[in-house]
């Protein structure tokens, strides 16, 4: 296998819906697009912020098929494995296979707090199936699977696992994980208010939730940390960092999908159980984005 080198803000896309919960690939096609032409560097579908739990296993391939017709190769389009069944994911990573998808991101199952040797076991399985490019999805915080670095070398002789992204809400594990591995994974910091952290010792890119909005500020930030412009980088993060907050939250999805409802760029529609934001926590994210748009940077000079 050619070896992968993904790096650069990857967007967490939102699965956008009708007014009655069907998927509306007409939205998503535009959104998609919008996240190209500004920059981003590849799309990852039917994650926890595109609603993976609520979505079918056709819906799925379906999304991501909307993904990869408007990306046209352009960027790498990555699915997200979510199944709650080893036999489930392998099944449905032969049929994105089949599709074209470029890679994988693999979470562990959600509904069973696997141990390290039956996640490890879980991500050959998955990986056998696919012979794809995967990057490991690493959220003990809101799933209860922690891999550790020594787990990541215990896994290194498997070529599929090419990526991480580290969302342990723990910037330490990325030094740990580089000192313990060197270059055998490419490293994604998954949390978004600690991009300036995670890029600052050594991650090779973001897999990133408030790109879906502001995708030029996520790339120029970006793009300033690796031409190690720290004090340009920190005043937009500076910035940013009321909006990046919205991502770790129980109701990143209703936040996010109000804040591009708010910027122009998508609906507030979600599938029950989720309900939009109302009330207070409706204009406390409104407050949020009212006050960075009225201070939104001039990026003209900064890329």
């Amino acid at each position: 296998m050619a070896i992968t080198k993904w790096q650069g803000v990857f967007p967490a896309v939102t699965t956008k819906f009708k007014d009655n919960e069907d998927l509306d690939h007409a939205a998503m096609e535009r959104h998609f697009a919008f996240q190209i032409e500004n920059g981003v560097h590849g799309l990852v579908t039917c994650g926890s912020l595109g609603e993976a739990s609520t979505l079918s296993f056709d819906e799925k391939l379906a999304v991501t098929a909307t993904a990869l017709a408007v990306a046209d190769k352009r960027v790498p389009v990555l699915v997200n494995v979510s199944e709650t069944r080893t036999r489930n994911a392998c099944r449905f990573v032969q049929q994105a296979a089949d599709m074209g998808v470029q890679g994988l991101m693999v979470m562990p199952s959600v509904l069973y707090a696997a141990d390290a040797r039956e996640a490890k076991d879980n991500l050959r399985a998955i990986a056998e199936a696919a012979q794809l490019p995967i990057m490991v999805y690493n959220n003990p915080v809101s799933y209860k699977v922690d891999l550790t670095p020594q787990d990541f070398l215990d896994l290194a002789d498997c070529e599929w696992l090419v990526a991480i992204k580290e969302s342990s809400d723990n910037v330490r594990r990325i030094t740990d994980l580089r000192n313990a591995l060197g270059q055998r994974y490419q490293l994604f910091m998954g949390v978004d208010d600690l991009a300036f952290e995670g890029l600052a010792v050594g991650a090779d890119g973001l897999l990133a939730g408030l790109v879906v909005a502001f995708p030029k500020e996520t790339v120029v930030l970006y793009q300033l940390m690796k031409a190690q412009r720290w004090d340009e980088a920190l005043k937009l993060y500076q910035w940013f960092m009321p909006l990046l907050h919205l991502d770790v939250s129980n109701k990143l999805v209703q936040n996010l999908k109000l804040v591009e409802t708010l910027v122009g760029v998508g609906n507030e529609n979600v599938r029950r159980p989720r309900q939009p934001l109302s009330g207070a926590e409706r204009e406390h994210v409104a407050h949020i984005v009212r006050a960075a748009l009225d201070r939104r940077p001039d990026l003209s000079g900064l890329r």
